[in-house]
């Protein structure tokens, strides 16, 4: 293609240059007959120092040898293994600290990009070491042609950069997006992975992502609040209820004490039933626990309340198919 272009270019001064001549020609043919010939040679003689000057094309063996092919495998190689490496002491430690936890899976993706982009380009500029007009050349006819074919893997690349330095969210925040709810394992350049309650692992494309609202529990703190909701009959003492509820959340293990507890009620009514909606709200120590400290506070109230002959079991098991 290089070749191509600039065959054109000199075929075009020529044809300038030859234009010049015809037009001199046809003006001084009669008067200077000596000046014409005179002319014509000097135009031959230019467009013979224009195709020597013209750098014959790169050939592909001097970039792309055998030698450096196998040193680029070896290189990427070594690069990939050394990324897995640091990314995985970076988990190990994460899971070693609750306060840092967050914040030191955060680096995970930022390393990856990081030293992805060193690996390509030590291998470019080291390895192969390709003339700037080849770079060039090249790098505008593949922009062309990805930006055409690969419109969607472009859109999730970047929707990845941005999702990263953004930090809207992180590895390791638990984030609504849509139905799906859970925690955020991974982030990468294509696709960022969320695993829900149900232990099930869904693969969300970064360009939607950032298409849609997501909702972040926690914004990279190691704890987050929960809510246990329990429906109770309107008769209920209050006040003895909100007793209970609290000291059920104090007591259990994933209580985060450093932040407050809060107990709410408010009158419902479901299918012309009145019915009072407890909500108790706490802070979980590790957000991993979030469901295991909602059902341990659910669990704890309901046996307190039954145990104290507050509700009875036939109660019970009536309000909470409201649920």
């Amino acid at each position: 293609m290089k070749k191509t272009i600039l065959y054109i270019i000199l075929f075009l001064q020529i044809s300038f240059a030859q234009a010049a001549v015809d037009s001199i020609i046809n003006t001084k043919a009669k008067a200077a007959p000596d000046t014409v010939e005179t002319l014509q040679d000097t135009v031959k003689a230019e467009s013979n120092k224009l195709v020597e000057n013209i750098k014959p094309p790169i050939k592909v063996n001097e970039i792309f040898s055998l030698t450096k092919i196998i040193w680029t495998i070896i290189f990427i190689f070594i690069g990939y293994n050394v990324i897995k490496l640091i990314t995985t002491l970076l988990d190990k430690l994460s899971e070693r600290s609750i306060s840092y936890r967050i914040t030191i899976k955060g680096f995970i993706p930022i390393v990856k990009i990081i030293g992805w982009i060193g690996i390509f380009t030590l291998v470019i500029v080291g390895i192969f070491q390709p003339p700037m007009e080849s770079v060039l050349l090249v790098a505008g006819s593949l922009g062309i042609a990805i930006g055409f074919a690969a419109q969607d893997i472009l859109k999730n690349i970047f929707g990845g950069i941005t999702i990263i330095f953004d930090k809207a969210f992180q590895v390791g925040d638990k984030i609504q997006v849509g139905e799906y709810y859970g925690e955020v394992t991974s982030i990468g350049l294509r696709s960022t992975r969320i695993v829900t309650q149900d232990d099930s692992m869904v693969v969300l494309p970064n360009g939607e992502l950032m298409a849609q609202s997501i909702s972040n529990s926690n914004s990279g703190e190691p704890n987050c609040q929960v809510v246990s909701e329990i429906y109770l009959p309107p008769y209920i003492d209050t006040a003895l209820v909100r007793k209970i509820a609290i000291q059920s959340a104090q007591v259990s293990r994933y209580v985060y004490l450093n932040k407050p507890i809060a107990v709410r009620f408010k009158n419902e009514i479901y299918e012309s039933r009145s019915v009072l909606k407890l909500r108790l709200k706490a802070y979980v120590l590790d957000i991993r626990y979030e469901f295991a400290f909602m059902s341990d506070m659910t669990e704890t109230v309901i046996k307190e309340l039954l145990r104290l002959n507050i509700i009875t079991k036939d109660e019970l098991i009536g309000f909470q198919k409201l649920n």
